[in-house]
């Protein structure tokens, strides 16, 4: 309740309610506290009944950074590799990458990597190519680039 813009019309009751059913995502929201993040709920999708929880820290926290895409980006560093992979620590923490629409929704209520970038759930057809996206948001506007998954 500290950020009720990012939340309008969420009944918390039924927030809670799910929560307390489903221990593991109360676990990685946990685990995304820990790791410096600030997960928040932003979206209720009546069709699938799920609430959609984010990172909604201001930043990239610094232990989730400077980090490869994924395992086979991560393998394929031949030099100056880091230490993980974007999909395994989302994977660790029993969450995903977000999508680019999913991304765009949440810099719509509140902007964030304004000095950091995220890897965003890259489609098969970009990654299959050896690519990634990643976004951040610069000048008041999303902006949603790609470079290799091994960046």
């Amino acid at each position: 309740t500290k950020h009720p813009h990012r939340h309008k019309d969420i009944d918390w009751k039924k927030v809670q309610t799910k929560l307390d059913a489903q221990q593991l995502k109360l676990w990685s929201l946990h685990v995304m506290e820990q790791t410096g993040g600030e997960p928040d709920v932003i979206a209720y999708d009546k069709k699938t009944d799920t609430y959609l929880f984010v990172d909604c820290s201001a930043e990239s926290p610094s232990g989730r950074r400077s980090v490869c895409y994924d395992r086979e980006a991560l393998e394929s560093r031949k030099e100056h590799a880091p230490k993980h992979t974007a999909i395994d620590m989302a994977q660790e923490m029993g969450i995903t990458l977000l999508t680019e629409e999913q991304y765009r929704y949440l810099q719509s209520i509140h902007p964030v990597d304004q000095k950091t970038s995220s890897w965003l759930l890259t489609p098969a057809s970009i990654r299959i190519e050896g690519g990634a996206i990643f976004g951040d948001y610069r000048y008041k506007q999303v902006f949603i680039y790609h470079n290799g998954a091994q960046s």
